[in-house]
């Protein structure tokens, strides 16, 4: 016998469907049932990976290590917007805006108050998440195509105070932002402040994880499954969704403020609305609903433009080159290839690379067998 029932858990990724249990695995208890970890084999794995990760930057250069970096800061984005998008059921399309409020308040906190960067960016996320909530207390009323309007609003309002308000942005000058410090030690370079952004990451994910196993991480999959029923049962869906949003913006303050003290200055020049789709395309690409796709497919959307690059470098000065022009048009390019990308995953793999990456691990757990 290959295996048991399916069950509606995998640990890390809570209620992704169902999922292959060796047989023999028994669930006794619902506490093992919702376990982070499905096997101790899996959490060991994760522990070693971490770990591994640890030595990353004395192997890596410095331009892979700025990818990494990206990938770090841009995935706690990401799952935030994944609280809101696939566990509530909810959408945003004004996320880039809570990024950018999350970076200009540290910088602000970090330059204007005695606070060392350590404490400026929790206070920034805290800060971020207090917005969230004001916005998200009239759209947690609404639903379709008037929420997707509504935090379209609240994208271009805090764009349009950025742009007003020169003593918190600077106006047209990009504000700075102090490298990142604790306890006197100042962090400078990519090879230590990847340790900083390595820190965030685990802490967030882990975080989201655990949140996910709650009575409120259950609620909030109730109102997403379905929310007329999870009304019946009592749940508040006004609070709760207005929750979400609060939650989503909170991980977009802190990704923010990583982002600031990387960076070193702040301009809220690259993030319209077009970066609030690409945080959707990272959740979509990913897997909604599911905590390990976000970061999979953080990594997808950041490494599509250098590997589209990559590409038009290869072709330089070929047909296909002459025909596209690709060298000319590879920014147009990346955004097509984005846009193609999202309406093929929506089309053939809805549930994104998450559940493809499942499908993998339960066909060598369980070769030969078709079941």
């Amino acid at each position: 016998m290959a295996c048991s029932a399916p069950t509606t858990s995998s640990g890390s990724d809570p209620w992704p469907g169902p999922a292959l249990i060796p047989a023999g695995d028994f669930r006794t208890s619902y506490a093992a049932d919702t376990t982070i970890f499905p096997t101790t084999t899996s959490r060991n794995f994760a522990i070693i990976g971490v770990l591994l990760l640890c030595f990353v930057p004395q192997f890596l250069g410095g331009y892979w290590l700025s990818i990494l970096i990206q990938i770090g800061i841009f995935s706690i984005a990401a799952l935030g917007l994944n609280i809101l998008v696939g566990f509530t059921g909810q959408i945003s399309i004004g996320h880039a805006a809570f990024f950018l409020l999350g970076a200009f308040t540290s910088a602000y906190i970090s330059n204007n108050a005695p606070i060392p960067v350590f404490f400026a960016i929790p206070l920034a996320g805290v800060v971020t998440a207090l917005v969230g909530l004001i916005f998200g207390i009239p759209a947690a009323r609404l639903k379709g195509l008037y929420l997707v309007i509504a935090t379209l609003a609240a994208q271009y309002i805090l764009l349009d105070f950025f742009s007003r308000a020169e003593w918190f942005t600077g106006g047209s000058v990009p504000a700075s932002a102090n490298p990142f410090s604790i306890f006197g030690f100042t962090l400078r370079g990519d090879r230590q402040y990847f340790y900083v952004v390595l820190a965030y990451v685990v802490a967030s994910y882990v975080l989201v994880t655990n949140l996910m196993r709650t009575r409120d991480g259950r609620a909030l999959v109730a109102i997403r499954d379905h929310y007329l029923s999870a009304e019946i049962m009592g749940i508040n869906l006004t609070k709760y969704r207005t929750l979400s949003f609060g939650l989503a913006a909170f991980f977009a303050g802190i990704a923010g403020a990583l982002y600031a003290h990387y960076q070193l200055v702040v301009s809220q020049e690259g993030f319209g609305i077009e970066r609030s789709i690409l945080f959707l395309a990272m959740i979509i690409i990913g897997g909604t609903g599911s905590i390990m796709g976000t970061l999979m497919g953080t990594a997808f959307v950041v490494l599509l433009p250098e590997t589209m690059e990559f590409i038009s470098l290869y072709l330089k000065g070929g047909a296909i080159d002459k025909a596209l022009s690709l060298n000319t048009n590879i920014t147009f390019l990346r955004e097509i290839a984005i846009g193609v990308i999202i309406i093929a995953f929506l089309m053939f793999e809805p549930d994104g690379l998450a559940h493809r990456w499942r499908q993998i691990k339960a066909y060598w757990k369980l070769y030969p067998f078709s079941h």
